[in-house]
């Protein structure tokens, strides 16, 4: 179960970063605009993180898509 999350927090940190770079943004900039610590952001990022619904939110705001989108295409293993 342990590896599945870390896969599963591993797949959305990708996720996020695409995303963010998607938009040419910084880690700098994402995290001032979804009010995330800058290092949070790049431990998230690095699948190291499990972020709670309350910061997918803060982060899906600031890239202006839906909290869902960031799930999408992640698999379980």
């Amino acid at each position: 179960m342990k590896n599945l999350q870390i896969t599963i927090n591993y797949q959305l940190g990708c996720r996020i970063r695409y995303l963010r770079q998607q938009r040419g943004l910084t880690i700098e900039q994402l995290a001032l605009e979804a009010d995330v610590n800058r290092n949070y952001l790049n431990d998230l990022e690095r699948g190291t993180r499990n972020p709670t619904v309350k910061i997918l939110n803060r982060i899906a705001v600031a890239l202006q898509i839906d909290l869902s989108y960031l799930f999408e295409g992640i698999q379980e293993l």
